[in-house]
């Protein structure tokens, strides 16, 4: 029983350490400005 619940928080950690991962691993200068913020060319 405490494998199991072993794999399954090792299974949560995994998935938040993913999430974690692409939500903040982006762009460096984060997104880009949207259309009507965008300065004059």
């Amino acid at each position: 029983m405490l494998l199991i619940l072993l794999e399954a928080l090792l299974a949560l950690v995994l998935l938040l350490l993913i999430v974690w991962w692409t939500m903040f691993s982006g762009r460096k200068g984060g997104e880009p400005p949207k259309a009507d913020q965008a300065p004059p060319d």
